[in-house]
């Protein structure tokens, strides 16, 4: 039996890089998959892989995770599709960068709604089918909340690791379990054209992260999988680090 095995698997973000990953390996553990992206035609390509390599995929329409009533309508419709829901992982994110004296509140307050006011609405849209299921919600954190500057993001990635916790200390008299997966520098196609840009100060990090090699998606997603699993029935409230110990050399962190 695969580790995922009839399963229904919400997964935002599904458009490119983690999320993708994502969708396609739950696909490949058995998961009955839910993708969703604002980038719906991405979304519905990545439906179209899985269902190639034999997997089953539904991607209903345009998500947007800071937007309640698109965020409980793809709940629903994954209800509708597949009769429940068992894990929600609230992987989409986006971030503007910008020192605090120079970005405008409106950038600081997208940052804030794309990555922690989507784990809410996700979370309180599939909370009732999760009691049913006793099942489990994971978030994406971000290493740099560990120890470093990035300021904005590390605020929100901050506040989704503590809501994570909270969801999980909430979700215990329903068996629901709530872990956060938080990676380091993963190499996608977003994060080639910013953070590992050439003309970009962070393009040789991995001279200093010490396994010497920055992250892959599937690195993240692997960790994914086992939280999502009955293997990690008996962990909940914790967030995974997954960035070859990255977090120790951070500036600012602990030596």
């Amino acid at each position: 039996m695969k580790r995922l095995d009839g399963k229904v698997a919400l997964i935002s973000g599904t458009a490119r890089g983690q999320g993708r990953a994502a969708a396609l390996r739950f696909a490949a553990e058995g998961a009955l998959v839910v993708c969703g992206d604002l980038l719906h035609e991405e979304a519905v390509e990545t439906q179209r892989f899985i269902a190639r390599e034999g997997g089953t995929a539904l991607a209903p329409g345009p998500l947007d995770v800071t937007e309640e009533d698109s965020v409980r309508t793809w709940a629903e419709e994954a209800v509708d599709a597949f009769g429940g829901i068992d894990i929600v992982f609230a992987n989409a994110g986006a971030v503007r960068f910008e020192p605090v004296d120079g970005q405008p509140y409106d950038d600081f307050g997208s940052t804030l709604r794309a990555e922690l006011k989507a784990v809410w609405l996700t979370a309180h849209a599939a909370w009732p089918h999760l009691v049913r299921s006793r099942g489990c919600i994971l978030t994406a954190g971000w290493t740099p909340v560990l120890g470093g500057s990035l300021s904005n993001r590390r605020t929100a990635k901050g506040g989704v690791i503590a809501l994570t916790q909270q969801i999980a200390v909430e979700g215990v008299p329903y068996g629901i379990r709530a872990n956060c997966v938080t990676p380091g520098m993963i190499d996608t196609a977003g994060s080639r054209a910013d953070l590992l840009a050439e003309d970009h100060p962070m393009r040789d990090i991995a001279r200093h992260i010490p396994l010497s090699r920055v992250g892959t998606p599937d690195d993240f997603v692997e960790a994914a999988v086992f939280l999502a699993s009955d293997e990690a029935s008996h962990i909940t409230g914790t967030h995974l680090v997954v960035d070859s110990d990255w977090s120790t050399v951070l500036p600012g962190a602990a030596h």
